[in-house]
């Protein structure tokens, strides 16, 4: 074991030689040429070269090696808030034999976390700060907060060799930094390339280390708690994204925001007994190439032994949980101009703007196919009554066998109604936390939108259809809001400096459509990631605009997208129109812009 963590550690000390060495092959033939000129020219030639060279490469790898840690968001907790919460990290840290943190901050996701803020890729240590998710503050008791805390801190632990510690910040600073070295960077070919080198000499004692960290947990909590960390943390870590995409997401797009997040987290947990069985039975995701940690059935079966853990169990960990919650959501989720409901109401608006976005992108399609306004299911019933409405539903869907037309139209036509109910006040949504929804009258009794729906494709009987609407109490003529009560859109990437019919663009991509941000000269080029990140945080409504002569391209739009070649598109407008995207040398992307612009295009090559 010394021996792997001394070969980690030499291998870790190799990163800074390199970095010196290269720096010494741009220093050393600047300084051959500069023995070589006279002292005027070297002061008018040389040192010029000299700066823009040795400049250039000491900058590069600098900034190579100094990537920025993006600081969690969270409720820094303190002895005297949570007493017992201190008392189980103390508890941890003794059995792991290293000092406790220096600070414990809760958290919005289901992570355990410490981070040491090194210098020198970690041959320096620093602060300690604990992030722990509120998610495990209110699924589990002591025993597995115990071992994820113990596990955590077992890190530092100097039980396997008093470099152990040091082995591990570097692994952790090498893997957040060289995954971070640009392309473009021209000290970062050579830093890839020896990050290969250490992955490999590393990995040896990695997973010894991990290994050790799960026995202090066990030592320390129980191997039961253990075993059920190393279950449970996954499965929660994928209800919290179930939770945000199913449940938080399409309100917090609709302009709201719940009253109590972390509340309504803890219903969804209960209630979806059902997936917490089939997320735990799936295998988690592999680790990726600088995931410290070995494969889970690896782990598992290296913890065998006493189910027992150390000490006395503390009291209660945090004193008022609901209120640390209230706290974390005004700063993990701040509203930024959206309204604070209740969970009814805003379940309510998030299905209400669902089926509006939809009905929308209906109405938007067959009035471009029938050449004339269509916007309310009165219309549709208008083109149903002459017949027409088969006729544009065929050209919506070529290709189509006669059922499933027809099955495409009823559906149509229902989801239309849906929409008309819902704004005549003839309907209410009915809520589950299971995640699902029922579109019920006022008084919570059924209501049959199928029956009218099928009646009114029919052009003999459309009348029928409209009576039996109207002793519904159903406007037929109630349509989508207005322009500006349209949901907010949903930012999904972002990409600079990308060239736009000859322009300079910023692009942010968002799931209606693309915002074409003018852009930033090049001396200006460090401002440009920054303020297209702003422009993503601010939440942007569908056709806000957000900087001076910005255009907003909808993907109902385009008629047609085509991917060139790499990092290369032309989208067809349905005006006539073409915009020709391409990348450039500066470009950079907001994390996944590539990808969500591919993406994009793919989407729209299939739909058009």
């Amino acid at each position: 074991m010394q021996k792997r963590v001394w070969a980690s550690v030499a291998a870790l000390a190799g990163f800074l030689a390199v970095a010196a060495l290269q720096l010494a092959l741009v220093v050393v033939p600047v300084l051959l040429v500069l023995s070589m000129l006279s002292g005027v020219t070297a002061l008018r030639i040389g040192l010029p070269v000299c700066i823009a060279t040795v400049g250039v490469m000491g900058y590069a790898t600098r900034r190579a090696l100094n990537a920025r840690r993006p600081q969690p968001v969270g409720i820094p907790v303190g002895r005297a808030d949570a007493p017992g919460l201190w008392a189980l990290v103390d508890g941890a840290a003794a059995a792991a034999g290293t000092r406790a943190p220096d600070r414990v901050t809760i958290v919005a996701d289901a992570v355990a976390r410490v981070i040491e803020h090194t210098r020198l890729l970690g041959f320096v240590g620093g602060r300690r700060d604990l992030y722990l998710g509120l998610p495990l503050l209110q699924a589990w008791d002591t025993a597995p907060l115990k071992a994820v805390v113990a596990h955590e801190l077992g890190h530092f632990s100097p039980a396997q060799g008093r470099l152990a510690p040091v082995a591990y910040r570097g692994r952790i600073a090498v893997g957040r930094v060289v995954p971070r070295i640009s392309r473009r960077n021209p000290a970062g070919p050579l830093l890839r390339a020896y990050a290969g080198f250490y992955r490999r000499v590393d990995a040896p004692f990695s997973t010894a280390q991990e290994l050790g960290a799960d026995r202090i947990a066990a030592a320390y909590a129980g191997t039961a708690a253990a075993r059920a960390v190393l279950r449970d943390l996954p499965v929660l870590d994928g209800l919290v994204r179930i939770f945000h995409a199913e449940y938080l997401g399409p309100g917090w797009q609709a302009g709201h925001v719940p009253d109590d997040i972390f509340g309504g987290f803890l219903r969804a947990l209960a209630a979806r007994a059902e997936d917490v069985a089939v997320l735990r039975a799936r295998e988690p995701v592999p680790p990726s190439g600088w995931d410290t940690h070995p494969p889970r059935s690896e782990r598992l079966a290296a913890l065998t032994g006493d189910e027992g853990g150390q000490g006395e169990e503390p009291g209660e960990l945090v004193p008022d949980l609901p209120g640390l919650g209230r706290a974390l959501q005004a700063v993990a989720f701040p509203p930024q101009g959206r309204t604070a409901v209740g969970w009814d109401e805003f379940f309510n608006a998030a299905r209400t703007a669902e089926v509006e976005r939809e009905a929308g992108a209906a109405l938007t399609t067959l009035s471009r196919v029938a050449g004339s306004p269509v916007q309310s299911a009165a219309d549709v019933l208008d083109l149903a009554g002459d017949g027409r409405l088969r006729k544009l539903a065929e050209s919506v869907f070529p290709g189509l066998p006669d059922d499933e037309t027809a099955l495409r139209v009823t559906e149509l036509v229902t989801l239309l109604l849906a929409l008309a109910a819902l704004r005549s006040g003839a309907a209410r949504w009915r809520h589950s936390w299971m995640g699902t929804a029922e579109l019920v009258a006022p008084d919570g009794g059924h209501l049959d939108l199928g029956g009218p729906a099928a009646l009114a494709v029919d052009p003999a009987t459309v009348a029928t259809a409209r009576e039996r609407l109207a002793e519904l109490g159903i406007d037929v003529s109630a349509g989508p809001a207005a322009e500006g009560a349209h949901p907010r859109a949903e930012v999904v990437g972002g990409v600079v400096n990308v060239v736009v019919d000859g322009a300079r663009t910023d692009l942010l991509i968002v799931d209606t459509g693309l915002f074409l941000v003018p852009g930033l000269p090049r001396s200006q080029n460090g401002s440009a990631k920054r303020r297209l990140a702003e422009f993503a945080a601010a939440d942007v409504p569908r056709r806000e605009v957000i900087a001076p002569e910005t255009r907003f391209v909808a993907y109902a739009d385009v008629a047609r997208a085509t991917q060139v070649k790499r990092r290369s598109w032309d989208l067809e407008l349905r005006d006539g129109g073409t915009l020709r995207v391409r990348g450039a040398l500066d470009s950079d992307e907001l994390p996944g812009g590539w990808n969500a612009l591919d993406d994009a295009v793919a989407f729209l090559s299939r739909t058009r």
